[in-house]
């Protein structure tokens, strides 16, 4: 009995990773291609060294990592967000090179999910 119960929160946490990993295929990509400008100014990211990013962000908009993402063996995902509802996008590479990819205003944090430890 208990080995099913461990089971379906296993199966529940993949589903909810496969859900949040399908949103950001899809949502990733329509950002993107919907950014109003040119081609050539998509591919110009505001990049910097790891530290120098998180300086900025602190220093200028009050914003903390929230969440963080493997992207790959390479790149990770980070999340900041300030109080205030601002929040931008960084991915960072094993060289510690971090680029800003999107920001905006009004984030709200999801409360946790049952059965997955924070």
């Amino acid at each position: 009995m208990p080995r099913g119960r461990i089971y379906g929160v296993r199966g529940r946490i993949d589903g909810v990773r496969s859900m949040i990993c399908g949103l950001l295929a899809v949502i990733l990509p329509t950002l993107v291609i919907a950014h109003p400008h040119s081609a050539a100014s998509q591919t110009m990211l505001s990049c910097a060294g790891r530290s120098d990013v998180v300086s900025f962000l602190d220093r200028n908009f009050g914003e903390k990592l929230t969440a963080v993402g493997l992207v790959n063996q390479n790149a990770v995902l980070e999340v900041y967000a300030a109080k205030s509802g601002t929040w931008t996008l960084v991915i960072t590479d094993v060289h510690g090179i971090s680029c800003i990819l999107l920001s905006g205003d009004s984030w709200d944090s999801m409360p946790a999910l049952p059965g997955i430890a924070t």
